[in-house]
């Protein structure tokens, strides 16, 4: 997988391409502690995001816990793979997801 990142104004967004799994799941995992340490908003763009696992899943689950109330973590332009393994499994139901 690919992270790259842009600075956009008042916020940090993070474009992910390939795979988010198992093993790319701590490469995500350091970005994200990096850009709320640069920025108080994120965004993570998964236009290009094929897949993601429960490894995936663990990494914005632990980052939406530990920002919230102190930063803003949006989940934008997920495809419907993507978008329906959030909604079956209720991710949907509490991430910012536009």
């Amino acid at each position: 997988m690919n992270i790259t990142k842009q600075n956009e104004a008042d916020k940090l967004v993070l474009f992910l391409d390939g795979k988010l799994d198992t093993v790319t799941a701590p490469q995500l995992d350091a970005a994200l502690k990096e850009a709320f340490e640069e920025c108080d908003q994120v965004e993570v763009n998964l236009e290009n995001l094929a897949y993601v696992s429960s490894a995936g899943l663990r990494v914005l689950h632990s980052t939406h816990k530990r920002v919230k109330g102190k930063g803003t973590l949006v989940i934008s332009h997920a495809n419907g793979t993507v978008l329906d393994v959030f909604e079956s499994t209720g991710f949907s139901s509490y991430l910012n997801i536009v």
